[in-house]
């Protein structure tokens, strides 16, 4: 049995909200360039251009690469060899939250209560905490600032399962066309399929975490992030909304088996700043 103070995860979670705020992740830097390249509209272009100007600026003077610098959203995957010590995990988290985004001059978004007293915390806590329990004795955290732009024009269906390929392709169609420039494009769509209603919208933004440069290990599923990306940049809604070929980035699926009689299906939209970080403990 290996013990881990929560101490340890606090100064670890306070490092990698400012990280991920701070410093683009490669994938994404190399994705823009790529997109400046290819994108045939000359304000299209030059919006690139400038994301990825933005992201080198962000880079080396240490700020954040966008004012919405989100709610924190965390994945702990907790060796069932670890024994956390020295306090409660969800209070260790949210110290590590309110550590970095205070002392990172990160934006605080978060309210106390959604629809009554919408007072800021003042810290940007709670954090949205998901834990899986896993083999062996480390503990990965990966922390997701989610900003609300995007998040807003995430969607949820459950099809029957007769609709098919042809249901979920109009579902994506409309919901990109929908959001127009709403998300920041170019975007990266995290896509759930399968499991039940959370299960999806779970699926959906873990999709998120997967570098776009990685296509999902299954053959038929790979085949498909492909076929919806190039269906996505067909939408013309372009870099900011402003018409052209590069609306998304990437399109990642995570599926997962469901019931017979269903076939949930979760969109969850990231801007062009999709931004996370990851430590090993």
């Amino acid at each position: 049995m290996r013990t881990i103070d929560v101490s340890q995860i606090t100064a670890a979670i306070a490092k990698m909200a400012v990280d991920a705020n701070y410093y683009l992740s490669d994938d994404i830097r190399e994705a823009l360039e790529a997109g400046q390249e290819r994108e045939e509209s000359p304000l299209g272009k030059a919006i690139l251009g400038q994301l990825v100007e933005n992201a080198c600026i962000a880079r080396d003077e240490e700020v954040p690469i966008c004012q919405d610098t989100g709610m924190a959203v965390i994945f702990m995957e907790i060796g069932q060899d670890v024994h956390i010590t020295g306090g409660d995990l969800f209070e260790a988290v949210n110290a590590g939250v309110a550590k970095g985004y205070t002392e990172g001059y990160l934006r605080k978004s978060v309210v106390t209560e959604p629809l009554f007293n919408r007072k800021n915390t003042g810290d940007n806590t709670p954090a949205v905490l998901h834990t899986t329990i896993v083999p062996g004795d480390k503990v990965k955290i990966t922390l997701a600032p989610k900003g609300f732009g995007s998040e807003n024009m995430s969607a949820l269906r459950m099809f029957k399962p007769a609709e098919g390929l042809p249901a979920i392709r109009k579902f994506l169609t409309e919901t990109i066309f929908n959001a127009g420039s709403n998300p920041c494009p170019p975007i990266v769509v995290g896509m759930g399929i399968g499991g039940t209603m959370e299960k999806a919208a779970l699926l959906a933004k873990k999709a998120l975490l997967r570098p776009i440069n990685k296509r999902s290990t299954h053959p038929e599923y790979a085949k498909l992030e492909q076929e919806f990306l190039d269906l996505v940049n067909k939408t013309g809604v372009g870099p900011q909304g402003l018409g052209g070929r590069v609306t998304a980035l990437a399109v990642n699926i995570e599926y997962y088996p469901t019931h017979i009689a269903g076939l949930p299906v979760a969109i969850n939209i990231n801007c062009h700043a999709t931004r996370h970080a990851e430590v090993e403990l």
